[in-house]
């Protein structure tokens, strides 16, 4: 997974348990739990298909895939290494704007600290605005 793209495969913890030594050497611990990193996945049967990076006893690159019950599954995460991945708390482009933006005046502000909009009272269609 050079490319940074793929797929983190989590599992419920008895799944986990049942299939104990078989499955440890492909886990990748992370702050989400223990989770497989998949090239590709293909959840359309019984059995969930995950093809994954990795190497033979000389060290060889190879291709594994591994197939679970997809009841097993807990989560699929897509990863993008182009995007942000991962379980911390992220800000979104429109909370950021508004922790930008100009806070409002205080409640107990005087009239003139306000906008000179805020002091003119509504006009009557073909009327001037009035100042109070």
């Amino acid at each position: 997974m050079d490319d940074k793209k793929g797929y983190a495969v989590f599992f419920f913890p008895p799944a986990l348990d049942a299939l104990g030594d078989a499955i440890k050497p492909y886990l990748v611990e992370g702050m989400g739990g223990p989770h497989l990193l998949c090239r590709e996945i293909d959840t359309g049967g019984a059995l969930i298909e995950m093809t994954l990076d990795g190497l033979d006893d000389q060290g060889a690159a190879v291709e594994l895939e591994i197939m679970v019950p997809s009841n097993m599954v807990r989560m699929i995460v897509s990863v993008r290494g182009d995007e942000a991945f991962g379980f911390g708390p992220r800000l979104s482009a429109a909370t950021e704007r508004v922790a930008a933006a100009p806070a409002a005046p205080p409640v107990d502000a005087h009239p003139e600290s306000l906008p000179a909009t805020a002091n003119v009272a509504e006009a009557k269609p073909g009327e001037e605005p009035r100042r109070p």
